[in-house]
This record gives structure tokens, C-alpha cells and sequence, in this order.
């Protein structure tokens, strides 16, 4: 299967330029899932370091494959730190992804965590990121400053009339709706279709209000067409465990007797 995707390091410019990207979390530890759908044409993959049992060491692997496989690595890191970001960017990684942003000082922290100039990053010259020192430092920096994206994820109760701001800070790329989080955190069940509708209605106004991308993970058909009428684009479906859950059920319920 040939591959017609542009190049990974492409991602911030898709993203920013509100380009359909989809792509799938990963939650196993392990670098053959990429493999496998490396050739089907996702254009992101989130490695998702808040849910899963993924340390260091295999998410560094995790976005070598990615690479490899020209899927753009981002990483939800477990919560904010400056070395949670640090060690995703060095392995790689071309996008973090930071859960339960709720504070305009907050999400400056993290932009800031993410940059060079005028940021707070961490240097070292002979990294993935770096390309092992082959493009100089300040080939790397620059680069490194154009191509990570940094995407605040919206699920907290608090955040909702917050979202606006934190969107029209300078280095914050995306939005994500944390749809999950945030019903349960106004005390409703996930599947409350008409709060979670709303929900997301706010902070889809938000992005847009800010001109920044949004992101969304459509539970269906009918729910990607919500997605993206709110103006979602970057849109992850599922993950690993959930592809492998849906087909193992699909051959029990065509076939048990």
C-alpha cells in the first residue's frame, strides 16, 4: 500500500490548518499495534500515558515506531510537569496532549514548557527530536518550536468558562473535548447524551470564538457527524484495547451458537 500521507513532522501544520486528521489512542504497551496500522493511513496517534500502564522507556519506542511508520506520536502525558513534556519531546514525540487543563495559568505553564524561545524547555543536543545532533541546535530549536503542537484538554466542570481563554493562549494549538471527565464531573453519566451534547457545544464555541482547532473522539457514525458539524478535525477514534474489544465481540455475537 503506497503511502500518500504528507510527512509526519507535518502534523501542527495540518492540525492548525484544520485539515481532517484521524487517528486512534494507544494503551498497550507494546510497538507492533503501529506496525499494524501504520500502513492503513492514520494520520496521529495519541500514546496515552494517563490510562495505560506506559512508562518512559516503551513510550520512547512507542514514538520511534510511529515515526517509522509516518504516524504522527503524540503523548498524553499523565499530568502536567515540565519533565513529563520534556521526556515526550525528546523521544519525538510531535505532539503532547496535557489532561484536566482548568486555569489560564496553566495552560501559559505548559506553552511555555513546550518552546525554546521564549519558553521554558530543556536543551539537549543529541536526541531523537534532535535527529542525534545531525541539524545543529538551532536548526533543532527553530524546528522543534514550529512542528510540536500542544493541546489542552477541557474536562473539568471549572474549565468550561475558562476554555475561551485558555484557547488564546499564545503556544496553546488545540482544544480537546474530554467528554468523559467532563460530564462525570457535573455529576452525570457519560452516556447523558443531551448533557454531553451541550457540554460540548461550549467548548466547541470556545475554539471557535479563539480560532484555534478542535478535537474530538466520535463515539459512532452519528456521533462523528456531531463531532464534526461543532467544527471538530482532528478526530481519534477509539484505541487499541477498543479495536481488539470490538472485533473479539463482533466474532462471538456473528458465530456463538
Amino acid at each position: 500500500m503506497s503511502d500518500h500521507r504528507p510527512p509526519f513532522a507535518m502534523f501542527r501544520d495540518r492540525l492548525l490548518a484544520r485539515t481532517r486528521l484521524l487517528g486512534t489512542f494507544l494503551k498497550l504497551p507494546t510497538t507492533q499495534v503501529i506496525e499494524i496500522i501504520g500502513p492503513i493511513g492514520y494520520d496521529f496517534v495519541i500514546i496515552d500515558q494517563e490510562h495505560a500502564a506506559l512508562d518512559r522507556a516503551i513510550t520512547d519506542l512507542m514514538i520511534f515506531a510511529a515515526r517509522a511508520a509516518n504516524i504522527a506520536p503524540v503523548v498524553r502525558i499523565p499530568e502536567f510537569t515540565e519533565s513529563h513534556v520534556l521526556s515526550a519531546l525528546d523521544s519525538g514525540a510531535m505532539g503532547i496532549m496535557v489532561p484536566h487543563v482548568a486555569s489560564v495559568e496553566k495552560a501559559q505553564a505548559i506553552a511555555r514548557s513546550a518552546r525554546y524561545k521564549g519558553g521554558s524547555r530543556g536543551f539537549a543536543g543529541l536526541t531523537r527530536a534532535s535527529n542525534w545532533g545531525s541539524v545543529g541546535a538551532t536548526g533543532h530549536m527553530a524546528a522543534q518550536d514550529a512542528q510540536v503542537a500542544v493541546i489542552a484538554m477541557i474536562e473539568d466542570q471549572h474549565a468550561i468558562d475558562s476554555a475561551g481563554d485558555i484557547a488564546r493562549v499564545d503556544g496553546i494549538d488545540a482544544l480537546f473535548v474530554g467528554r468523559g471527565d467532563l460530564t462525570a464531573s457535573f455529576g452525570e453519566d457519560p452516556d447523558a447524551g443531551a448533557k454531553v451534547a451541550d457540554i460540548s457545544r461550549r467548548v466547541a464555541a470556545a475554539a471557535r470564538d479563539a480560532d484555534v482547532p478542535l478535537m474530538m473522539l466520535p463515539t459512532g457514525r452519528s456521533d462523528f457527524e456531531f463531532a464534526t458539524g461543532l467544527g471538530a478535525s482532528a478526530l481519534a477514534f477509539s484505541s487499541d484495547h477498543g479495536f481488539i474489544r470490538s472485533a473479539a465481540a463482533a466474532v462471538i455475537k456473528d458465530y456463538a451458537g
